[in-house]
């Protein structure tokens, strides 16, 4: 039998599902038709990665159950669900959160839902919020780093924020290219760079908008170990001094809110990943997850980069399940 606390397992044998994945995606299948398959596919060069193409939540359960992963939470990867135009816009996030939350109520206990919004649709994205945890009785939110060249912490959405913080809501943020930064090095997928600095601009504005500090129940969760963010930390936090102003918006230091984020391993478990984030939180802010089917790696290439990192039984326990309980304590 495999004794999942200590990572000891006979390699014949499937390891007991016990991992909760929060960084997991779901392709539904009228999303490709309601978007256009340019557009979604635009972040792989416009080719269909063979796992996307052969996603449904059957395959999903079974490639969950060799990494033993007991529970992912589902949401929907980069483009996202927001393309310029409002009705567009709130039509493929109602179907797209309808859709995750009949596969989550298909396979009790082994998917939740983080539900889409489409901003910058402030008013759609407050009705989206509203069914969504009231209806659909989701887990929480998906939003993506930037929206129209505007990242999260502009005051236009501030209303989204004051309601996810009624709510307390957990919010998974996924990276993407802005229109700023597309196709600006040749031959290069803009996925490889812009992922992550757009995640540190969309951290860097809900900092120094006062976001953070204004929504202390808001759980944020952001991928690949932080991308950039913890490398860039010092530079980051080094504008706090340089303005009376945040100083007022950020009262506690910017360190402080970036300790209270968590951080999420997909695809990035690795030793230069780990070492800058592990200077910034304790293993009590990182999360398990695995970009799958999106992921360059596969579920357990992560996680056997994951293993390598030299975490104790009881410090994988925290990363890879019991930090997740705290945010989804239903799952438990």
């Amino acid at each position: 039998q495999c004794d999942w606390s200590s990572d000891v397992c006979s390699s014949d044998l499937m390891p007991a599902p016990h991992r909760i994945d929060v960084h997991h995606h779901v392709m539904p299948p009228r999303y490709v038709e309601l978007v256009g398959a340019e557009r979604v596919f635009r972040q792989s060069g416009g080719k269909v990665p063979p796992a996307v193409a052969a996603w449904n939540p059957q395959r999903a359960v079974e490639e969950m159950d060799r990494a033993g992963v007991a529970t992912a939470i589902n949401s929907i990867s980069s483009p996202g669900t927001w393309f310029g135009d409002v009705p567009q816009g709130r039509a493929v996030s109602r179907e797209v959160n309808e859709y995750s939350t009949r596969v989550a109520q298909d396979h009790p206990g082994r998917f939740g839902t983080f539900a889409a919004l489409p901003l910058p649709d402030v008013e759609g994205s407050l009705r989206e919020i509203e069914y969504a945890y009231d209806t659909l009785k989701v887990d929480g939110i998906t939003l993506l780093t930037s929206y129209d060249n505007r990242w999260p912490g502009e005051k236009e959405f501030a209303p989204v924020w004051d309601e996810l913080q009624r709510r307390k809501a957990v919010v998974f943020f996924h990276p993407c290219t802005p229109g700023c930064c597309e196709g600006l090095i040749t031959n290069i997928s803009d996925s490889a760079i812009e992922f992550l600095f757009d995640t540190v601009r969309a951290v860097t504005s809900l900092l120094y908008s006062g976001t953070f500090s204004r929504c202390p129940d808001i759980r944020f969760i952001f991928c690949h170990n932080g991308s950039a963010v913890p490398l860039l930390k010092d530079r980051i936090c080094s504008q706090w001094g340089r303005n009376e102003l945040f100083k007022k918006l950020v009262p506690n230091g910017p360190e402080y809110e970036l300790q209270r984020l968590f951080y999420e391993c997909a695809g990035s478990s690795f030793r230069e990943s780990f070492a800058p984030l592990m200077e910034l939180v304790t293993v009590r802010q990182m999360l398990f997850g695995s970009d799958y089917p999106w992921g360059r790696l596969s579920i357990q290439q992560t996680i056997d980069g994951l293993l390598k990192q030299g975490f104790s039984p009881a410090e994988l326990r925290l990363i890879e399940r019991e930090n997740a309980l705290g945010l989804f304590p239903r799952f438990r």
